[in-house]
């Protein structure tokens, strides 16, 4: 990297310490031999742990879904497009060598200084770590001002999500100008990813939320994962090993070149009422989502993956599946077709005070829990918001869960070794 890409963000915090630093954090050579050699005898293998970072769309996307994640949204806090491109091509080399299980940087050093990396994940497995990063809205354009030259470049799938029906966001909890999702098999490896990114970038970007979470899986039969809610989630998924389907609904097209085979992530967290939920009897909890709670089947069905029958009535004349179901809102068949990527987790941030939006409207210190709705699209428009603005009005789970925040991000294209994560957004520039 040369001297004009090290711009050293002077006052009380800058995103990088030195030439040296900058020129440590951006070495990628591979060190598969070195990982290899630092793993215990009953560690799963190097080779296995490893989801490559580099390629034609971005990892964490397609990849089949780890246990954890670590999601963050950030602020920009230059003013400097160089700056900006300088930073993104330090986050580029460091999750290059994050993803192989490696340090930002040796941790050995000049003791004068400040440690590049923290050094909590040496000596664990990568845990088949991916890091995928977006652009929102703010780095276009904010408070009506085109920051960086990159106002004309926003593409149209891009759009601010509406106010939704039932949307109690918090602005702590909205937005941001970047956003890094880390997922891992491992919480430490996922958290100390997005730790070494944020470290990087200080003076040119900060913190604005994050939310961590986990998900429950079987590893040795591939089930589907279950949410907090005890149903599965998931089931109705597009077919990741089927590159039309992912061309249809996931990848993003050629009407903004840049993004070309990058996806746009609408991520929501979304608070459960767990102690009004789990005075529900099973019947109606089963009513409510539209499928069985021990097979994951939809109502009437066998098998967790047969199709829904949105014509079936029972011997009264009712619907099989509820009007106001869950799954039959979220149905492609009554959304012209629309579907989603979800690589949703479930969270728990402890206990806080809460005042439940429904009946009896109970107010307590109650599990602070829910689902860390991820979704990616090749057009939010078309996606999530067509299948939401439906359900956000009818479906009976709303009497549960609460939006308390999120925000929409286009994810570019995966990078090519020598690149950094948006270069053609800013060579078009």
């Amino acid at each position: 990297m040369s001297a004009s890409d090290e711009p050293l963000v002077k006052g009380r915090r800058h995103f990088l310490a030195s030439a040296t630093t900058l020129a440590a954090a951006a070495s990628v050579a591979p060190a598969l031999a070195h990982a290899r050699a630092r793993q215990p005898a009953t560690a799963e293998p190097v080779e296995a742990a490893v989801v490559p970072f580099f390629g034609e769309h971005q990892a964490g996307i397609a990849t089949p879904q780890q246990s954890h994640v670590y999601f963050a949204a950030f602020d920009v806090a230059t003013e400097k497009r160089d700056e900006l491109i300088a930073m993104l091509k330090v986050w580029t080399a460091a999750a290059a060598r994050l993803s192989q299980g490696q340090p930002v940087a040796p941790l050995s050093g000049d003791g004068s200084k400040e440690p590049v990396d923290s050094g909590e994940a040496q000596g664990l497995s990568p845990a088949r770590l991916t890091l995928t990063f977006g652009f929102g809205p703010g780095l276009f354009a904010k408070d009506g001002q085109d920051r960086f030259g990159l106002g004309a470049r926003r593409p149209a799938a891009l759009v601010d999500l509406p106010r939704f029906n039932g949307d109690q966001l918090v602005a702590e909890r909205t937005g941001g100008d970047l956003c890094i999702q880390a997922c891992a098999n491992d919480p430490q490896v996922a958290f100390h990813a997005v730790r070494q990114l944020s470290r990087l970038s200080y003076g040119a970007a900060r913190l604005r939320w994050a939310q961590p979470g986990f998900l429950s899986s079987n590893r040795a039969t591939h089930e589907t994962p279950r949410n907090l809610m005890g149903f599965k989630d998931g089931t109705m998924n597009p077919d990741r090993a089927n590159p039309k389907v992912m061309g249809d609904f996931v990848w993003a097209g050629a009407e903004t070149p840049w993004m070309q085979g990058g996806s746009y992530l609408v991520a929501r967290p979304i608070r459960i009422a767990l102690e009004h939920w789990d005075r529900m009897k099973l019947a109606f909890q089963e009513q409510v989502v539209g499928r069985h709670k021990d097979t994951g089947a939809p109502l009437g069905k066998q098998g967790e993956f047969d199709a829904l029958d949105l014509d079936a009535n029972d011997a009264d004349g009712n619907p099989v599946l509820p009007e106001n179901s869950h799954v039959r809102l979220g149905a492609p068949e009554l959304n012209d077709g629309a579907q989603i990527l979800r690589r949703s987790y479930s969270y728990d941030n402890g206990l806080s005070f809460t005042a439940e939006r429904w009946p009896p409207w109970r107010q307590a210190m109650e599990f602070d829990a829910g689902l860390m709705f991820l979704c990616f699209q090749g057009d939010p428009r078309q996606g999530f918001i067509k299948i939401f603005e439906r359900m956000s009005k009818f479906d009976m789970m709303n009497q549960f869960v609460t939006h308390i925040g999120g925000g929409v991000f286009a994810c570019p294209p995966g990078v090519q070794e020598g690149g950094y994560i948006g270069q053609a957004l800013f060579a078009q520039a």
